[in-house]
């Protein structure tokens, strides 16, 4: 969830009209709607298994539950900003480095937790995650855009709000 306006990151198979012409990627404002869910993957440890800990610095694949595509950026322009697009491409097998993010824990935390501030960067472009109040007109339910922004800002911090949590087990 963008913490500012509090819409969920979410997506459709709807692609933009213009730009890369691939999945796009907004902000919606409901809470309960299933297009609003991503799992939360790997990208190098290839030892991970569900449940282990994130901790800040990780690089992670966010995969779209519904059409099983990649959250993903690129340099083409975001519709209504000009900033960078953020989009979702692939499949379960297809996957880039255009779908690698950064987590970035705000604050004194190490491992990423429900409801902590984040921040993921783009590793390719280096920009960040970021969304705002401008909406979509000709889009249902005013949605607004999510796109990438290469410094730092307030409209960068996320935080995973609903969702399913697996409990953290110790080995033995």
């Amino acid at each position: 969830m963008h913490e500012r306006t509090k819409f969920r990151l979410h997506s459709h198979d709807v692609p933009y009209g213009s730009g890369s012409g691939q999945q796009s990627v907004t902000g919606f404002p409901t809470v309960d709607d299933s297009n609003s869910y991503w799992i939360v993957r790997p990208v190098l440890d290839s030892s991970a298994k569900q449940g282990d800990t994130i901790k800040s610095g990780t690089m992670i694949r966010l995969q779209h539950t519904r059409t099983r595509r990649w959250l993903h950026s690129h340099l083409h322009a975001s519709p209504i900003s000009g900033n960078l697009e953020v989009s979702c491409f692939g499949e379960d097998g297809e996957s880039d480095t255009g779908d690698y993010w950064r987590l970035e824990i705000e604050g004194s935390g190490k491992t990423w937790r429900q409801d902590q501030r984040i921040r993921l960067q783009h590793v390719d472009t280096g920009g960040y995650l970021h969304s705002h109040d401008k909406k979509y007109s000709r889009i249902a339910g005013g949605q607004q855009e999510v796109c990438g922004v290469r410094e730092k800002r307030a409209d960068n911090v996320w935080l995973a709000a609903e969702g399913v949590y697996l409990p953290i087990t110790e080995s033995k």
